[in-house]
C-alpha cells in the first residue's frame, strides 16, 4: 500500500469513528427522574381500570428546517423526543410498551443520534417503561391486549388536540373549528385521524377519552414541575424587565419582542411560551394583538405579556408602563387601583377555597378601596366600577401550556396549582385598556407570587425604566448598509 493509500485510509478511518462516537451522545432530558415518569404513567394505569388499555400516540415529524419538539401529553408520561413514536400502557398486565422508528442513518449523520428502536435497552432504562418496540409490533400487540378472547378491553386515547410548541388546547379548538368550516379546507384533525384508523384497523374497541384524566394529573403539578415553573416565571420577567429598560419614544414595538427573546435564548429557552403581546396605546385595547409594527408614542402606555417555552413548561407575566419612563396623574390612578387588585387577590388565595370566593373578597376590598377616590374623568371612576364586577381577573391553570389543561373554576384550590391572576379596566371612550398579571402557586399554607419579583409598584417600574437597556447598548443599525 503506498503513502496515498494509508493517508486515505487513515482519513476514512478517522471519519468512521467520529461518526460512531457521534452516534454514542444523545439528547434526553434531566428535569424528571424515571420514577416520576413512572409514577405518571401508573396514575394512569390506576385511572383506567384492570379491562382497558391507553394509546398515546407522539409528534409528528416536522417538514423542513423546523426543530422537532414533542407533544405535552407524550413528553409528559416518558420524557423522550422522538418523532412518529407511541405509548401503550396496559391496565391489564401493568406493563408499557414503547413503539419507536428504526433508525434512520441518514437523519442521524446531519443530525445527531435520534433515540430509536435500535436504542431499545437505553430507552427503557431512560424511561422506565417496560418494553421497547419497533412501530411495525404495535397492531400485533393491540389484539393481544384481549380481542382474541373477547370481550375487549376498552381503548383510553386522548381527544383533545395535541399541544406543540406555543399551542393552547382553546386556541387549537377554535383553529380547528375554523379549518373545519372552511369548504377548501376542511381536514379533520389528527385525533380524529387517529380514532378512524383504530376503528378501520381494531374495530372491536370501545375508544374513550383519556384527555379528562391527563388534565386532571396536570393541573396538580409536582415540587419539580414548580421549579421548572418557576425558571420559566424568572425569565419571562427578566425578559419583561429588559424590555421596560429599553423603552422610549420612538423605538418600535417589535424591538422590545427582541429584548426579551435575548434574555429568553441566555437562559436556555427554546423559543416562546407563546407570540409576544407587545401593544403601545390604543394597540394595547386589543387583549392578542401580536402585529408589533408600530412606533411607541411620547405618552402612551406600552402592555407586555410574554413568557418563554422552557423545557416544556412556560408562565405568563404582562407588566404596563409608560413609554416615556413617567406615568401621567391620571395613569396613575387607573395603574394604583390594578396593582392594588392584584394585591387584594394574592391576600385571599389559598387551599380549600373557590376562585369565586377569592373574586368576591377581592371586589369587597376594592370597593372598599375606591370610598373617598377621585378620578380625572368619568370615565375612569366608571371604568374601574365595572372593573370591580368583572369576573375575569381570576385566569387560567399555567404549566405545560400557556392556558394549560386543567380546572381552577368551580373547585377548590389545592397545593400545586399554578394560575393567573389578571386584573383588568377598558376605558372604552379611549381605546384604552390597562391591566397586570401575575402567577399564583397555591402553597400548603397559602399562595406565593411567582412573579412579584417583576416590577409593578410606579416607583419601581419607574427606576427600572431610567436603567440602560440592550437596545441602547447595541441600537439596531441603520439599513440599507451604506456602500
Amino acid at each position: 500500500m503506498n503513502r496515498k493509500s494509508i493517508y486515505i485510509t487513515l482519513i476514512l478511518f478517522l471519519l468512521i469513528v467520529q461518526y460512531l462516537v457521534a452516534q454514542d451522545k444523545y439528547h434526553y432530558q434531566t428535569d424528571f427522574s424515571t420514577e416520576d415518569f413512572a409514577e405518571r404513567r401508573g396514575k394512569i394505569i390506576d385511572a383506567i381500570g384492570n379491562n382497558a388499555i391507553a394509546l398515546i400516540q407522539g409528534a409528528s415529524g416536522i417538514p423542513g428546517f423546523s426543530v422537532f419538539r414533542q407533544s405535552n401529553t407524550f413528553y409528559y408520561l416518558t420524557g423522550l423526543e422522538s418523532a412518529h413514536a407511541y405509548l401503550l400502557i396496559n391496565g391489564k398486565n401493568k406493563r408499557s410498551t414503547l413503539y419507536l422508528p428504526h433508525r434512520d442513518e441518514a437523519t442521524e449523520k446531519g443530525q445527531g443520534k435520534v433515540l430509536s428502536a435500535e436504542d431499545n435497552e437505553l430507552v427503557k432504562q431512560l424511561t422506565g417503561v417496560d418494553q421497547v418496540k419497533g412501530i411495525e409490533f404495535l397492531s400485533g400487540d393491540l389484539v393481544g391486549t384481549g380481542l382474541i378472547r373477547p370481550p375487549a378491553p376498552l381503548l383510553y386515547t386522548p381527544l383533545s388536540p395535541d399541544e406543540i410548541g406555543n399551542d393552547s388546547r382553546d386556541e387549537l379548538l377554535f383553529s380547528q373549528a375554523r379549518s373545519s368550516s372552511d369548504p377548501w379546507d376542511g381536514k379533520a384533525s389528527k385525533e380524529a385521524l387517529f380514532v378512524l384508523k383504530l376503528k378501520e384497523r381494531v374495530p372491536q374497541f370501545e375508544i374513550r377519552d383519556l384527555s379528562p384524566m391527563l388534565d386532571g394529573m396536570r393541573l396538580i403539578k409536582s415540587q419539580k414541575e414548580i421549579e421548572v415553573i418557576r425558571k420559566a416565571t424568572q425569565i419571562a420577567g427578566l425578559g419583561i424587565i429588559e424590555a421596560m429598560r429599553s423603552t422610549q419614544p420612538g423605538i418600535y414595538e417589535y424591538q422590545l419582542d427582541a429584548a426579551a427573546k435575548y434574555i429568553f435564548y441566555m437562559h436556555g429557552s427554546r423559543g416562546d411560551g407563546y407570540p409576544a403581546i407587545i401593544g403601545g396605546g390604543t394597540n394595547a385595547y386589543m387583549g392578542h394583538y401580536f402585529h408589533k409594527t408600530d412606533k411607541l408614542v411620547d405618552g402612551d402606555l406600552v402592555i407586555m405579556d410574554y413568557a418563554p417555552d422552557y423545557k416544556y413548561y412556560t408562565s405568563d407575566v404582562t407588566r404596563i408602563w409608560p413609554v416615556n419612563g413617567k406615568f401621567t396623574p391620571e395613569q396613575k390612578e387607573l395603574y394604583n387601583f390594578i396593582v392594588a387588585y392584584r394585591d387584594a387577590f394574592f391576600k385571599y388565595i389559598k387551599p380549600g377555597v373557590t376562585d369565586k370566593e377569592v373574586l368576591d373578597l377581592a371586589a369587597a376590598d376594592m370597593k372598599q378601596y375606591l370610598v373617598g377616590k377621585k378620578f380625572v374623568k368619568p370615565a375612569h371612576l366608571n371604568a374601574v366600577q365595572e372593573g370591580v364586577k368583572f369576573r375575569g381577573h381570576f385566569q387560567h391553570p399555567v404549566g405545560m401550556a400557556v392556558h394549560d389543561v386543567g380546572q381552577v373554576h368551580g373547585v377548590m384550590l389545592k397545593p400545586g396549582m399554578i394560575f393567573t391572576i389578571d386584573p383588568m379596566i377598558w376605558i372604552h371612550e379611549e381605546r384604552l385598556y390597562v391591566r397586570i398579571e401575575d402567577v399564583a402557586l397555591v402553597t400548603e399554607d397559602g399562595v406565593e407570587n411567582l412573579s412579584a419579583f417583576v416590577p409593578s409598584s410606579i416607583e419601581d417600574v419607574e427606576r427600572t425604566i431610567k436603567e440602560k437597556g440592550l437596545i441602547e447598548f447595541r441600537p439596531a443599525t441603520e439599513l440599507p448598509l451604506k456602500k
